[in-house]
């Protein structure tokens, strides 16, 4: 027999073929472990790195905030209530234009009266705040 002829499979010793398949295994295995280990060390480095450069972009972020006005992010009046009512709070109140016809006042009356009823638990106030911005409107307004 040749050494040739020996390489082929069916002189190989079937142990062999097993250990040498077990060793390949195992270096896999322990290469994917390495892996995995490194990608769980650079997860933590950047997160730690992360979190210690958020701290003061954080600070920067909040400055940032409190200089830009927060009435333009409010959808909501900011103010209280004039001495006198003018048309203008009126509208601001129903949430009409002050140029409104009375069908649309007193659906707008309506509406908030039924939100903010002093015997639903609405403050009383409110509610007269409301029934005089629907009086200025409704005196002003065409039918």
């Amino acid at each position: 027999m040749s050494s040739e002829s020996l390489r082929l499979p069916e002189y190989i010793d079937s142990g062999t073929c097993i250990r040498n398949d077990d060793t390949d295994i195992n270096k896999r295995i322990g290469g994917t472990l390495i892996a995995v280990g490194l990608g769980v060390a650079a997860a933590s480095f950047a997160g730690r790195y992360s979190f210690r450069l958020w701290k003061p972009l954080g600070q920067v972020i909040s400055e940032t905030a409190s200089k830009i006005s927060a009435p333009s992010f409010s959808a909501y009046y900011k103010g209280g209530f004039e001495q006198k009512m003018n048309k203008r709070e009126a509208s601001l109140i129903l949430g009409v234009s002050p140029s409104a016809s009375r069908n649309k006042i007193r659906e707008a009356h309506r509406k908030i009266m039924i939100l903010n009823h002093p015997d639903k638990g609405g403050s009383p106030y409110l509610a007269a705040k409301i029934n005089e911005a629907k009086d200025i409107l409704e005196s002003t307004a065409k039918k």
